[in-house]
């Protein structure tokens, strides 16, 4: 099909990490090690949080909330990205392309906006205890989390609306691993700053307010850390925020490493390393973040480990 002396693109080629022949089998074996243990980790986090009593508790519905749709996020990238390290044709179609970018935004923006809902979480928990029970309530929690989902499919559906309507007869290959949108707009034969205006207010959105909620939150926590008299009581309370900032940091850290760089020193290749952090490698991590750091989720699953044992 031909529109003007251009053929219109309907299937991209994605190029990958590398296009090094030799490197793609052990690719696949390490990133095949990582997406099974991030559904091994984010699964059990998932499960444990639902069948242990002692953490059926607001902090933990919101922690087993951002492990399911890490969960998904990363299901999203890694089944592709695999099977075009064993593939010699890394082929997607245009319409399966534009909804991957669609599903990727939309767990991405749950991500973003959960790690502010629980940083507000923290922030009750430690500047206001005796209103906690009350304020993150079950019903709270369920409609925090309804929003959060909300917000993030409203903004994918604004994106997927405005990159559908793009035409591609350029070059067909994306300099990616998965349909990410800023080398999607590269190959576009259309006028794409519509796309770009609503990829800059949805960053303002999830991530500046995002970021603002977090910074707040926690210069009310650390101000009220440091009014506690006893170095006991300023430890406990701080080490209930520690996973979470651990979480925090790591994500936000590569988000804005990718958006805040000037465009003189932004590289492809980086960008996508920076990608596999925070797509794949981050996902992985949460779930061992709040294991290794978590006296209860150690405790519930030593529970769930040694309790067949000993009743055997």
């Amino acid at each position: 099909m031909e529109e003007g002396n251009h053929s219109v693109v309907t299937e991209f080629i994605l190029s990958g990490l590398t296009d090094r022949p030799e490197l793609q089998i052990p690719l696949f074996v390490l990133f095949l090690l990582i997406y099974v243990t991030t559904l091994v980790g984010n699964g059990g986090m998932t499960l444990l949080i639902t069948i242990d009593p002692r953490l059926h508790t607001p902090m933990y519905f919101l922690l087993r909330s951002l492990s399911f749709f890490d969960l998904c996020c990363s299901s999203v990238i890694a089944p592709k990205m695999l099977q075009n390290f064993l593939a010699e044709r890394k082929s997607i179609s245009r319409t399966a392309c534009i909804v991957q970018w669609c599903f990727f935004c939309w767990f991405g923006d749950i991500e973003c906006l959960l790690l502010a809902v629980m940083a507000y979480d923290r922030y009750v928990a430690i500047c206001n205890p005796l209103l906690y029970t009350v304020t993150m309530s079950r019903q709270r929690c369920n409609q925090l989390v309804a929003g959060v989902c909300a917000a993030g499919l409203a903004d994918a559906m604004i994106h997927t609306c405005c990159t559908f309507r793009l035409s591609f007869c350029r070059s067909n290959i994306i300099n990616h691993f998965f349909c990410e949108l800023p080398p999607l707009l590269a190959l576009s034969c259309s006028d794409t700053l519509i796309n770009e205006i609503v990829m800059f207010a949805s960053i303002c959105f999830t991530l500046v307010i995002s970021i603002v909620i977090i910074l707040l939150s926690y210069v009310y926590i650390i101000s009220t850390i440091l009014r506690i008299r006893s170095a006991e009581g300023r430890r406990k309370a701080f080490s209930t925020c520690t996973c979470h900032l651990t979480a925090v940091i790591l994500f936000y850290g590569s988000q804005l490493f990718i958006y805040l760089r000037s465009p003189s020193s932004s590289s492809m290749e980086t960008d996508k390393v920076a990608s596999v952090f925070y797509t794949l490698v981050i996902p992985m991590l949460n779930p061992i973040i709040y294991s290794l750091r978590n006296t209860e989720v150690k405790g519930a699953l030593r529970k769930v480990i040694y309790k067949p044992l000993t009743q055997s």
